[in-house]
């Protein structure tokens, strides 16, 4: 088994996650998603955030606009709509759930 190819499958896993989670927080830009998600210790590139935004987008847990910038072309922000909110609250009490039983199996003594 190769240790980097099974803790990237667990990062691709929760990144879509992790996406609404930033996006919970407020409006964002891409590359502010990026900066979170690299701060958090989830290393992520424009070639695999774009991708999972434009899924998210098309499956109606996202929407966006185009906002003016001052440094360069227009900037496209994301932001979470009613259906994604409601996915991020069904996909909360899931990660809660299987953090709750991956603990029992760490800590139980067999």
């Amino acid at each position: 088994m190769k240790i980097e190819n099974v803790k990237a499958q667990m990062r691709k896993g929760i990144l879509e996650y992790c996406t609404l989670q930033v996006l919970s927080k407020g409006d964002a830009y891409a590359s502010d998603i990026i900066k979170e998600l690299k701060n958090a210790e989830l290393i992520v590139v424009e070639g695999t955030l774009y991708p999972l935004l434009t899924r998210q987008k098309n499956a109606g847990l996202l929407s966006y606009r185009w906002e003016e910038s001052t440094q360069g072309p227009p900037r496209k922000y994301y932001r979470l709509t009613d259906k994604g909110q409601k996915v991020l609250e069904e996909l909360d009490n899931s990660w809660n759930n299987l953090t709750e039983s991956v603990e029992k199996i760490r800590t139980s003594n067999g």
